[in-house]
């Protein structure tokens, strides 16, 4: 009665969680990443004042803040901006309708410096020395900015011993030049960042190739030391600008501006109206002041308005004022009172861009753009059609295995699976969680993390119902044993998502977070409402007849294999395939995708048809011309259109994209409706954002190796984790060689892939040694081969039976999820099928080689083998699922038994250490067969005592 009471709270509290969450599905907008929904993510290498020390947490939050703030002048919603890393910051904008404006709005330093113009520009050889000439403005720059440069690098800076670099070398800004001093790269605040970025490359035999972190020969690298910054000024009456070196003696900056907006000059044209702070109109006030009394003191040779010294508005390098504060009207004699000024001379788009940055504010970091990916809200809502379709038949064809395998228990798991569909769209509502491609990826693995649990535990209440027990004892012991197997390998899943999630980059951070929410949710479902659900059934007739539970009504033989003594085969098949895949992964490498080396990928539908020579001139316009170019057929081009293209190339970066987006739009057309909705999709990433990505792949996956290892061997014995490791370290072998032999691409969800099939991997390994450790203490006199072998019997269909419902939302994911996650589900399908294999076959065998050179088992195997000529059996006397077999492991006749075995009808539901077994079994132990490696346990208390002292005697 009190079990009845107890399982209808839990089922009441399933129900009222259960309305909550559909309130909290129909009232909570779902969020979808710009994958799903379009638009554009970019990642940000940050780079503070001080580049010899990775940025504060105080400098990452401010820089969050400012860029937040930049972002909602967009009137972009549902954006995010958050770290991605120590010094990386990732911006995700959905169903942006200017890309490049968001670009140059986000990644925009917008320092605002004011200066006297006059005190700190720096006079180069041969340039006009006479302030009062009239083109002392234009005499004084150099319309090359190498010229302009190597006049910054003689110059003397202002950096104090405390400013300097590791290496020596003060704080001050890099740059690159090839042998005809044309630019390459700079300006950059160290030479790392220098030479870094798949946008910088120089001409090498006629084709460009990417820096990749090496000084081109010939080129030149100079140092403009700190202090000195060389700007440049474009009017508009002029084509080019010209570049000026000036001194860094700033005298306000943009903290003294309280606002900026853009307005109209005296003439009706555009300006940029400033406000500044209290504080900040005095020091104006008092400048300008004393540019007029500079003025007026200098010597005139010509017109004595030519004397008027200037103020020199700089933004991010650029001067976007220089104006005169003239010595010839009286009402500046005083300078510029009232905390107001006005910047004239712009354009139209220029004032709006000016007025924009100076009133967001100034970033307190520098920030470098290293990654972008860019996505059609039409290519994303294919994405998510084709994401939620490999859902939809995951769960389809989860459910009907289970409902054709388990029957009644079945259908209650396919209930069990519905309400952790809807919890887990609850919570990842309510937790604010946003919906990427990965995300639902692993919404997805998380169904066969949900249904591998109660796979768990209907096997065991299975073995139970076959001992003889009834419905009510065999589900509560099916429970009781299975939790434990159930806790450690979602455990083992969280702890991998956690590592996968704080090491990872964006991307990838939506699988791991939905794998571990899932994981968390699918425990609950599991233990919680299954266990009610089939509590309160418990008494119903339909569950009383085996055949409803999918258990045979006669005994059939099960699994007695002799998997030790076939372990040397299983290793040199193993080894086998390793070599193949070393010598694939030596000989032919890996084709590492974009995600590491760098480059760009790009896809488009156009309106017109066009050859693969007509794409590669467009791509040879930014030095590309050797790009991969493929035609798209088949299923992704649905939604791209029968004139579709994929073209991939290291030596193209950001800044490329808007040149050939451009180039495309005006030869063919790009399909799409709209100027946002063009079916334009393309992927960016520097080889230093690559770098970041790979290492932290392999931190991730050593970690994980690490907390897993540990993990193991708390809950088991040091000895059990190094055999797990080493078919975890196997699985990932094989996996790499595979894709090596088979050239397919990896990507950051190939890491994401490999990760998640350590979890699965380790879970089939824990099935197997959770029953052998339980196995152990039952079968005191048996070899450990001989336990192994039991266990494995014991375990085997259950072990295939979660990796084939592992298998089934993979095979989902591979055939309709998108060519965005076929790579992933490739991934996950060969290591979900080598996992199930090393669990078996690899981990299981090295433990037991590793164990029976224990004393112990040393002697019980001695013991033995002078009890059975020479062999030691590969089954003791025991039975196998119900079924008495002799010590070979062969099944003995119908009706014969062992002696004083009883049959499993005989046997009661009480019997727990004398009876029935853990594993729900007539052990060897609790039947009374005496024979090879099992001793039978007497009934009475003198004869257990008895049995005691002659296993003492005979150990010794």
């Amino acid at each position: 009665m009190a079990n009845k009471r107890r399982n209808l709270i839990i089922l009441g509290l399933v129900v009222a969680l259960l309305g909550g969450s559909i309130a909290a599905i129909m009232l909570i907008p779902t969020r979808l990443g710009l994958d799903l929904a379009g638009g554009i993510s970019l990642v940000y290498k940050v780079t503070p004042n001080d580049p010899s020390r990775p940025p504060t947490d105080r400098e990452m939050q401010n820089a969050i803040k400012v860029i937040n703030d930049r972002v909602n002048s967009l009137g972009v919603t549902e954006a995010e901006v958050q770290n991605a890393g120590k010094d990386r910051l990732v911006v995700s904008l959905p169903d942006v309708t200017n890309p490049e404006e968001a670009k140059n709005l986000v990644g925009s330093t917008a320092k605002l410096l004011f200066y006297k113009w006059e005190n700190n520009v720096v006079k180069g050889p041969l340039r006009s020395k006479n302030i009062t000439d009239q083109k002392a403005a234009v005499n004084l720059g150099y319309t090359e900015l190498h010229e302009a440069v190597a006049l910054a690098a003689k110059q003397k800076g202002s950096a104090t011993k405390a400013d300097k670099l590791n290496d020596g070398v003060p704080h001050g800004t890099f740059y690159l030049f090839d042998d005809k001093d044309k630019l390459i790269s700079g300006p950059a605040r160290t030479k790392e960042d220098l030479l870094a970025g798949n946008d910088l490359r120089v001409k090498d035999k006629k084709k460009p190739k990417p820096l990749n972190g090496i000084q081109p020969e010939g080129s030149e690298i100079l140092y403009v030391p700190r202090g000195i910054q060389v700007v440049s000024f474009k009017v508009q009456t002029s084509k080019n600008p010209q570049y000026y070196v000036i001194r860094d003696n700033y005298s306000l900056t943009g903290d003294d501006v309280k606002s900026a907006s853009q307005g109209t000059d005296q003439a009706g044209g555009p300006s940029v109206d400033l406000a500044f702070t209290g504080k900040g109109g005095d020091k104006f006030h008092r400048v300008t002041r004393e540019l007029r009394q500079d003025g007026e003191q200098e010597p005139v040779l010509g017109n004595k308005e030519a004397a008027s010294h200037r103020f020199a508005i700089v933004l991010d390098g650029k001067i976007v004022s220089l104006a005169n504060i003239s010595n010839t009207k009286p009402d500046l004699r005083d300078g510029i009172a009232g905390g107001r000024a006005q910047i004239t001379n712009l354009s139209v788009k220029e004032a709006q861009d000016v007025a924009k940055k100076v009133d967001l504010g100034a970033l307190p970091v520098d920030l470098r753009l290293e990654a972008q990916t860019q996505v059609s809200a039409s290519l994303g809502k294919q994405a998510l059609a084709e994401a939620l379709l490999a859902a939809l038949i995951g769960f389809g064809l989860v459910f009907f295995f289970l409902l054709g395998f388990y029957r009644v228990l079945g259908v209650i798991a396919g209930m069990a699976l519905i309400i952790y569909g809807i919890y887990f769209f609850a919570v990842t509502k309510v937790v604010g969680f946003t919906f990427t491609l990965p995300g639902i990826a692993g919404l997805v693995l998380t169904l066969s993390v949900a249904a591998d649990a109660n796979i768990v535990i209907f096997e065991r209440i299975k073995e139970e119902i076959r001992a003889g027990r009834s419905m009510k004892a065999a589900i509560s012991t099916g429970y009781q044993k299975g939790f434990s197997a159930i806790l450690d390998a979602n455990v083992v899943t969280i702890m991998v998502a956690f590592i996968l999630f704080v090491l990872a980059t964006a991307g990838v951070r939506g699988f791991a977070a939905a794998l571990g929410l899932g994981t968390i949710v699918s425990l609950f479902t599991a233990v919680m409402a299954t266990s009610a659900i089939l509590g309160l059934l418990t008494g119903w007739k339909g569950l009383e007849r085996k055949s409803a539970l999918g258990v045979s009504q006669t005994v059939k033989q099960r699994w007695h294999f002799d998997f030790m003594g076939n372990s040397n085969r299983f290793f040199s098949l193993s080894g086998v395939i390793l070599v193949i895949g070393a010598l694939g992964i030596a000989g032919i490498g890996l084709n590492l995708g974009i995600d590491f080396t760098g480059g760009t990928r790009v896809t488009v539908g156009l309106e017109k048809n066009a050859t693969e020579a007509q794409v590669r001139s467009i791509f040879s316009n930014v030095d590309a011309g050797d790009a991969k170019i493929q035609r798209i057929n088949g299923s992704a081009a649905d939604e791209l259109g029968k004139y579709a293209f994929q073209v991939s190339s290291d030596k193209i970066g950001p800044k490329d994209v808007p040149k050939i987006r451009a180039d495309f739009d005006q030869r063919f057309g790009i399909r799409g409706p709209t100027e946002d909705d063009k079916r334009f999709e393309v992927v960016s990433v520097g080889p230093t954002f690559g770098a970041v990505v790979a290492r932290s792949a392999v931190i991730a996956i050593i970690f994980s190796l690490l907390v897993i290892g540990a993990y193991v061997s708390f809950r088991f014995t040091p000895k059990f984790s190094v055999p797990v490791l080493i078919g975890l370290a196997h699985d990932i072998l094989i996996t790499v060689g595979v894709y090596a032999l088979i050239g397919r691409e990896v990507s950051s969800a190939t890491v994401a892939a490999l990760l998640t099939i350590l979890g699965f991997s380790l879970y089939d390994a824990i099935i197997v040694f959770d029953r052998v450790r339980e196995n152990m203490p039952r079968m005191p006199r048996a070899a450990f081969s001989q336990i192994v072998n039991r266990s494995m019997s014991e375990v085997f269909t259950r072990s295939l039976a979660t990796s084939f419902v592992t298998l089934l939302p993979i095979i989902a994911l591979l055939l309709f999820g998108g060519e965005t996650l076929k790579d992933f589900a490739f991934a996950l399908m060969v290591g979900t099928i080598s996992g199930a294999y090393s669990s078996i076959f690899i981990s299981a065998p090295v433990l037991t080689h590793w164990k029976e050179r224990e004393p112990i088992f040393q002697q019980r195997r001695e013991r033995i083998m002078s009890e059975n000529n020479g062999v030691v059996p590969a089954f003791a006397v025991d039975t196998i699922g119900g079924e008495a077999v002799t010590a070979g492991g062969v099944p003995m006749k119908q009706g014969k038994k062992a002696s004083g075995e009883k049959t499993a009808a005989q046997k009661s539901d009480a019997v727990s250490e004398s009876g029935a077994d853990q594993n729900g079994a007539a052990s060897a132990d609790a039947a009374g067969s005496v024979s090879s490696g099992a001793v039978a346990r007497p009934g009475t208390k003198a004869e257990r005592r008895a049995a005691r002292q002659r296993r003492k005697h005979g150990r010794q």
